[in-house]
């Protein structure tokens, strides 16, 4: 009952912190898809190049957020605010997207391109026809795990200057207010399944069903 009166209260404050939480997810998941996908393809058949990104990425990935954000901020064209915020982001989602696109295409079953090549097909029209339609359902989680991971990590950025969800929590817990961190967490959550459900949606709608991947 507490919870839903502080919703109530603060309705107004609830809906910019969301609105700005769901805005920052949406671009940086629309920028990471723009920049890490191609590079997860480019890197099929080049394993030395693909060595290489992937350990970038790893290494990125195991740095914690809040250390990623403080560095951004020290950037001069970044500083505080979302441009550092949306950058960390892309930056983390590149170890989730680069390695499923990767994965994806290189499990593709190799008689299946042999077939292919024999027919007289060329390695983008092998690309573009038969991997990436095949590696669809790994690329698929991939973009489903980086939405959900965004949509968490996003909350930190609030120590960088973001007006968002996060900004609930870490004032809740200064304040010891449960009821801050409780809604502030829920609403995270909410907005990570919603985008987990939409993106569910175009995969049932694009990849065939005996191709997807099933979850439990």
């Amino acid at each position: 009952m507490e919870y839903i009166q502080f919703m109530q209260k603060n309705t107004p404050l609830l809906l910019e912190y969301g609105q700005n939480h769901l805005t920052l997810v949406l671009w940086a998941v629309a920028l990471s898809l723009l920049l890490w996908v191609p590079v997860g393809v480019l890197i099929t058949g080049r394993e030395k190049w693909a060595n290489r990104v992937l350990g970038i990425a790893n290494t990125i990935f195991c740095v914690p957020s809040l250390s990623l954000f403080a560095v951004m901020v020290t950037i001069p064209f970044l500083g505080l605010g979302r441009r550092s915020a949306l950058v960390a982001l892309v930056l983390y989602a590149m170890m989730p997207l680069v390695r499923n696109v990767y994965q994806g295409i290189k499990g593709v079953d190799p008689s299946v391109i042999e077939a292919a090549r024999g027919m007289g097909m060329s390695y983008w029209q092998i690309m573009r026809e038969i991997r990436l339609p095949l590696a669809a359902p790994v690329i698929f989680a991939g973009f489903r795990i980086t939405a959900v991971m965004t949509t968490g990590i996003a909350a930190v950025a609030t120590y960088i200057g973001e007006r968002n969800l996060g900004r609930l929590i870490s004032e809740g817990l200064t304040r010891f207010n449960i009821e801050m961190i409780v809604v502030g967490a829920m609403l995270v959550a909410a907005i990570a399944i919603v985008l987990d459900g939409l993106l569910g949606v175009v995969e049932r709608m694009l990849v065939p069903r005996g191709l997807r991947v099933r979850r439990g």
